[in-house]
């Protein structure tokens, strides 16, 4: 049976916010995901309408943002699954949150790990998207590995246990 080579769903981006440490676990985006979602029920006025379109797929995530009256703009970020540490759909603030812990490289060389959050329709989907991370990270370091990339030794058993997704 054929099946999508990515994940895209409507969503409202939430935002990012820097967040600390070095251990991403159950729990870690809880704190930087309430503090998004302060951020955004404030400032929205209504119903804030689904502003975005994410789309999860091997090797990238891209977050493709669009205008008020949905369309698609100019304007996309891309994500390089190998460098998400941590993602989730579990979270107390609403179940229909889902986030991903991302190390952003700097122009100076050194590194900080964001906390990005979208809201998605539904807490199912808001899995959904947690499933297709996992997929994709596994599709994503598996090709490393067959490239030569991360060899098998203590460090690539180390990267597979780093990532870690919460999806139910």
């Amino acid at each position: 049976m054929w099946q999508p080579a990515s994940e895209r769903l409507q969503v409202t981006y939430l935002g990012k916010v820097s967040t600390t440490g070095g251990q991403f676990s159950s729990g870690c985006t809880e704190q930087p995901v309430i503090e998004l979602w302060k951020k955004h029920t404030l400032a929205r006025e209504d119903v804030f309408p689904s502003n975005a379109l994410l789309e999860i797929r091997p090797f990238q995530v891209r977050l493709h943002h669009q205008d008020l009256k949905g369309e698609a703009t100019v304007h996309m970020d891309t994500f390089q699954v190998a460098r998400i540490a941590y993602c989730t759909a579990d979270h107390n603030v609403s179940p229909n949150i889902f986030a991903w812990v991302y190390r952003e490289i700097n122009d100076d060389l050194s590194f900080q790990m964001d906390c990005h959050a979208v809201e998605c329709e539904s807490k199912l989907e808001a899995k959904k998207l947690a499933h297709a991370m996992m997929v994709a990270f596994k599709k994503t370091f598996q090709s490393m590995r067959s490239d030569g990339r991360i060899h098998k030794d203590s460090s690539s058993e180390e990267v597979s246990q780093g990532f870690e997704s919460d999806d139910g």
